[in-house]
């Protein structure tokens, strides 16, 4: 079942014309990586899924129906989550505090917090620090865990990796592709290696169009089919 699509979207930041045309598809259990420059739509794809800048052409459906135009919050009630570049946690709560806004089920609570824990083991330790007090990378592991903790069916996850030590990134990259086994996912990333690992299938963006896709089995982090399009 085709879960995601988005047929020929045009997206603006006032007059600059950002997606040119975008279309892709996920189905439903795939994990689907987005690659490309910095600056070419990567986050504005993102973005106008969420309806945070809409498009002004095109359609955005999930599980078939037409979401362009629906407010940002009726966007996640339908169960798409998001795990922004930016982090956004809630620096005046503590860990614990903060994963636990993502779980509006209090049943589901507990068996919530033991995935993240399990996942970040740092957090357990520090479930009552106030997450402003956290390092960059904790915080980074915060809000994946929020993003992972939320009943969703999709999950759009924004440069994971970005800024983060190789050793959180590994466990960054496990956490991901165990949540991948419940949830569909729509990655954006720089780190070309993790993206292939995690991915069923990629798109390329380039200025604001998508000029590739396919399988990961196709290609590795070495492909001059890809680093064409991701060289500066």
């Amino acid at each position: 079942m085709t879960l995601l699509s988005l047929t020929d979207v045009h997206t603006y930041y006032g007059e600059s014309h950002i997606l040119e045309g975008v279309s892709l598809e996920i189905e439903a259990g795939e994990v689907v990586a987005l690659v490309g420059r910095n600056g070419v739509g990567k986050t504005t794809t993102i973005r106008t899924i969420l309806q945070l800048t809409p498009p002004r052409e095109g359609t955005v459906r999930f599980k078939d129906e037409e979401i362009a135009g629906e407010e940002t919050h009726e966007v996640a009630r339908r169960g798409i989550g998001w795990i922004p570049e930016d982090r956004r946690i809630f620096t005046q709560l503590n860990v614990e505090e903060n994963l636990r806004v993502a779980v509006p089920d209090r049943d589901a609570l507990r068996p919530a917090l033991e995935m993240a824990y399990d996942a970040f083991p740092i957090l357990e330790e520090r479930r009552d620090q106030r997450a402003g007090t956290l390092s960059g990378g904790q915080q980074q592991m915060l809000s994946l865990a929020r993003g992972l903790v939320g009943e969703n069916e999709l999950l759009l996850v924004d440069e994971p990796s970005e800024g983060l030590a190789p050793q959180v990134v590994a466990t960054v990259a496990e956490s991901l592709a165990e949540a991948a086994t419940d949830t569909s996912m729509l990655v954006v990333e720089q780190n070309l290696p993790l993206a292939l690992d995690l991915a069923d299938r990629f798109y390329v963006l380039d200025n604001g169009l998508i000029v590739d896709e396919g399988s990961t089995d196709e290609v590795s982090a070495d492909s001059e089919r890809l680093r064409r399009y991701l060289s500066a």
